[in-house]
Parts: C-alpha cells; structure tokens; sequence
C-alpha cells in the first residue's frame, strides 16, 4: 500500500479485497491513517501463510529504494490497483444478447428492419 507522497506500507492479509477497502475508508488506525495510505500499487499472493510472513520480513528488511524498485517493476505508473473495488458496477448486456426487435430505429442496417422489408415484398 502507498500515499500519494509515496509513503510506503507493507503487510499481509487474508482478504486482500476486505484489507483494501478497509485503508481506503481510513477504518485501520495507526500508521496508514495518519499518513493517508489507501493506494493498492503492488500485492502478491501465497498458498501458505508462513511463505507470506517470510516475503513480508523479507520486504520489510529492504531498503525504501529497493521497495520502489520493486513497485516499479511490476506498476511503473503507481497505479490503484484497487481504484474501482467497492464501487457500484454497472452491467452492460453486449448487443448480440439484447432483445432490440421491439425498438423503432430508421437504421436501414437494422436487422428488425430488414426483415419486414423482405416479408412486405
């Protein structure tokens, strides 16, 4: 997780999505709140929970320029990976699944219209 100053938060989780929105509505108290950081710019994923606490250690040992380095590798415009989580999504059905046979359209390309054309002759 990072600011948009780039201070930089490293942690583990196991619900990267709860975790995510939970630094964004500033619910967790301590270091990322006081210093506003709610940006997702890089996770990984482990099976086991001790492979997790063994890269956190390890990224944690890491100096702030080699951290970065990492961040940029994968997310070089510091991207919120998690911009859009929480948000209302609003479905779209693709034009091939829709039901446009009942709408008056004066498109002559319209296959509705089209077809009453060629039964009218």
């Amino acid at each position: 997780m990072a600011s948009r100053s780039l201070n930089l938060y490293t942690g583990i989780t196991n619900n990267i999505y709860r975790r995510a929105l939970e630094h964004k509505g500033g619910e967790v108290e301590g270091f990322t709140k006081k210093y506003h950081i709610d940006r997702l710019v890089y996770y990984e994923t482990f099976k086991y929970v001790r492979d997790a606490i063994r890269r956190e250690k390890q990224i944690k040992s890491w100096t702030r320029a080699k951290r970065l380095a990492l961040t940029k590798s994968t997310n070089p415009t510091w991207q919120d990976l998690a911009e859009d989580w929480g948000k209302p999504v609003k479905l779209q059905i693709p034009r091939f699944a829709r039901d446009d046979s009942s709408r008056e359209t004066n498109d002559p390309n319209n296959s509705a219209h089209l077809e009453r054309k060629i039964t009218e002759d």
